[in-house]
């Protein structure tokens, strides 16, 4: 098996920017079920080819697809490799932020103890209701 580098920081904002609209994330679907043509992709969109020509270009500079020719047409497919990287970010984001809702919890588990302005507030009480 070949290790996997990390993303660049360059590299993680194109596979963000890509996967920000539903039509590339949903180009991206299509094309992990099974290698499809642009024409093909186009046809389901009620935009204009060019327009999904552009959501895929996007989605080829951030290599989560890969195009390639066959005659006249250009035959796009996910890209596994690079869809497992972004998955494996994300999953370190959600550790990250696990680990960080974990120690919350933990902080918030704590029972609470005086503090030293809690003392201050007790004792200035206490002489108040001496003094009457």
């Amino acid at each position: 098996m070949v290790a996997q580098r990390e993303l660049s920081e360059a590299e993680v904002d194109r596979v963000f920017h890509a996967l920000a609209t539903s039509t590339r994330r949903d180009i991206l679907r299509r094309t992990i079920e099974r290698e499809q043509s642009v024409s093909t992709l186009a046809s389901e969109y009620e935009m204009s080819f060019a327009a999904v020509q552009k959501h895929v270009s996007v989605l080829e500079a951030a290599n989560l697809i890969v195009k390639r020719a066959e005659g006249r047409e250009r035959l796009v497919r996910a890209n596994p490799e690079m869809i497992a990287r972004a998955r494996a970010l994300l999953a370190r984001y959600e550790e990250l932020w696990r680990s960080r809702i974990a120690r919350l919890d933990d902080l918030l588990a704590e029972p609470s103890r005086p503090t030293a302005s809690d003392a201050t507030d007790t004792s200035s009480t206490s002489r108040t209701e001496e003094g009457d």
